[in-house]
This record gives structure tokens, sequence and C-alpha cells, in this order.
């Protein structure tokens, strides 16, 4: 903006300014006379007006700003982002709703899942249901290994009735009797292991020529552990016949 300012007079001598000097020239310029026109004078603060004038149109904007974020947006926008699927958004909602709030309730959201995971897990020892079974029982080279010894009869699963025979023999004061308790531990330990041998070396040859690429290590050991068990106390359950191939 240009204020138009009166030249001075040149038959007015210049006198001193005593007190706050007034300008005659554009704003923003150093003052050229001290003996202006008081026809139209500019105070030196509208010199450096200019910057306030900035700063305050600056905090306005930033004022107008804030208040328009605080406005409640038009339905009709857009969005700027995807709208999220109702399935993310539900799932969303539920984390968000079942997060706890406290230590107590932390604490007992573990022990519910702790007491639902071992409720999962005995209902899959009890059918098999290969989701929910422990680490030392997944996978497919387990899975075959526990069908290999179900299928069929194995010396080590009698070892507890031959035992409770062989015990009551021995009780008995005679020496004949005795001699053969005695006997028939040593008949019994022997078989055991021959058995245990055979079944495997078969089960090993059966699983490098099912499972080459898949890690076999502890299968045959497993095997052996479940085939000294009773048939009907093995977990998971059997789940082939005798003489069923697997």
């Amino acid at each position: 903006m240009t204020f138009r300012v009166s030249d001075p007079s040149p038959d007015v001598p210049s006198v001193p300014c005593l007190s706050p000097c007034m300008t005659t020239g554009v704003a923003g310029s150093f003052p050229t006379g001290l003996g202006s026109n008081p026809g139209h004078p500019l105070p030196l603060g509208f010199v450096f007006r200019s910057r306030a004038t900035k700063e305050e149109k600056a905090t306005g904007a930033d004022k107008a700003s804030l208040t328009d974020s605080k406005q409640p947006r038009d339905p009709q926008a857009p969005k700027g982002r995807p709208t999220p699927k109702r399935s993310e958004a539900q799932s969303q909602r539920r984390s968000v709703a079942n997060t706890p709030t406290t230590r107590k309730e932390a604490a007992k959201r573990q022990r519910d899942e702790r007491r639902s995971a071992l409720d999962r897990q005995r209902q899959a020892l009890a059918g098999g249901d290969e989701r929910y079974l422990p680490a030392r029982d997944k996978g497919p080279v387990r899975k075959f290994a526990r069908d290999y010894i179900d299928s069929r009869f194995n010396v080590a699963e009698f070892f507890l009735p031959m035992a409770v025979v062989i015990l009551v023999l021995s009780v008995v004061q005679v020496a004949s009797m005795q001699s053969i308790a005695l006997l028939l531990w040593l008949v019994v330990i022997v078989l055991i292991v021959l058995d245990a041998v055979l079944t495997g070396f078969r089960l090993r040859k059966l699983l490098a020529e099912r499972f080459p690429d898949q890690v076999r290590k502890g299968a045959v050991a497993y095997a052996l552990m479940r085939s000294l068990q009773m048939r009907r106390l093995r977990l998971p359950k059997p789940q082939v016949k005798r003489g069923e191939r697997p």
C-alpha cells in the first residue's frame, strides 16, 4: 500500500524533533526529513508493523486449522484409506474388548486359556486329532510309527501280565516252581529284547522308504516306548486294528 505524502515546504526551516518523530516517507524506508508537513504524518510504529501483522495472520491460520480439525467430518467426504472388511473390523473390536485391564484379569485369562488348551489336548489324545496333539506326537512320521506298533502284536505289551504270573510262582514255597519262575524271567527278557530289535530294524527301513525327506530322528525310540504299553492304555488312542497295514 502506497501513501501520498506532501513534499516539505522549502520556506519552512528544519526544526529538531523533540517529541516522537514523524516521518513523511514511504512505509519501511528511512525518514527523509524531520520538519515534514504535518498533513499526513506517519508514526515510526507503522514502519515495523508489517512483521507483527504477518505473525498475527499466521497465528490466526493455526487457530483456524485447529478449529477445522475439531469439527465433525462430512460423511460424504473421501477418507483417504480403504474400508476394512467386516471380518477384520469384528476381530479388531473383539481384540480391543477382550484386552485385560488389570493384572488379575490377565492371570485369570491365562489360566482359562491353559485349561482350554489342556482340554483340547486331552480330546486330541483320545480322538487322534493332529491339530491339538503334543509336539512329541505330531507329524506324519510319528503317526506312522504309532500305527505300525498298533497294527501288530508286541511281546513287551504282555510284560505286566507275565510279570504278575512270575511273581505268583516265585512266592510259592516250592523249589521247582521258583526255578520255573526264574527261567520264565529270563525267557521274557530275551523275547522282549529280540522283538524290540526286530521291530526297530523293520520300522527304520519302512520310515526311510516312506519319508526319505523328513526328519526321522527319535521315531524308532518313540515306537519302542509305545510297544511297552498295553494297547488299551496307549495315548494317543490306537487308530488301526491289529493286522491292518498302516
